[in-house]
């Protein structure tokens, strides 16, 4: 996992961190599209004192949980935080001032409106908005392990399990005291394969007129949705 993340980095640009003990945090948004599940991935990546990199994968969401998607507390939607290396953007700090957490410290773009319904609503909905929402990274529960994301997320990306987050937070203060209290966030939307290959699907079938073909696209991604709303 740790050559395909850094082919990954490489690929599109972005940083990779060789320093002891500077953090790489990248998380993974997984090609499924149903709501209020702990399936996507953050991944942390380091080397220590003697140049060995140290790998940890911890299971939690990128995108905000059902409750928010039903009561959204932005006019505009609930934010799906866009893909993209966002340097320097993030510090220690406070989740609603209650526990340590990394949290947002410069602008980052979301995705609002987004509307997971439907093929083609799929492939082209939601609108970009850019500025400081408080788009942070922090825990479910203070112990033990969430099933559902729910409340948890209206935006933010959350760690399923406690003591995952408490191991996190201890290479946070590590990196910051070795590197200062500045951290970058790389989000990886494995979701954009599926909406290239669907999109291709739809104008494929559009144009040769194969509506059987378009239907049996829709079928196939509603297998994998489970979008309550």
């Amino acid at each position: 996992m740790l050559q395909q993340t850094k082919a990954l980095l490489r690929k599109n640009g972005y940083k990779l961190f060789t320093r002891a003990y500077e953090l790489n945090i990248v998380a993974y948004r997984s090609r499924f599209i149903r709501s209020n599940q702990f399936d996507d991935e953050i991944h942390v990546f380091y080397k220590n004192e003697k140049g060995k990199w140290i790998y940890h994968i911890f299971k939690g969401t990128t995108d905000p949980g059902q409750y928010w998607l039903a009561h959204p507390q932005n006019p505009q939607g609930t934010a799906f935080l866009k893909k993209g290396q966002y340097v320097n953007g993030y510090a220690m700090g406070f989740h609603k001032g209650r526990y340590e957490a990394l949290v947002q410290t410069k602008p980052v773009t979301v995705i609002r409106n987004y509307n997971r319904r439907g093929l083609f609503n799929w492939i082209t909905s939601g609108t970009e908005d850019t500025g400081n929402f408080g788009i942070n990274v922090h825990r479910a529960f203070a112990q033990g392990n969430a099933k559902v994301i729910d409340h948890f997320s209206a935006g933010c990306l959350v760690f399923a399990n406690a003591e995952d987050y408490s191991l996190f937070i201890q290479l946070l203060r590590k990196h910051r005291n070795i590197h200062g209290n500045r951290f970058t966030l790389t989000l990886m939307d494995f979701r954009d394969k599926r909406r290239s290959l669907y999109s291709k699907i739809a104008w494929f079938t559009l144009l040769s007129g194969g509506a059987f073909l378009v239907h049996k696209a829709y079928q196939y991604q509603q297998k994998e949705t489970l979008y309550l709303n």
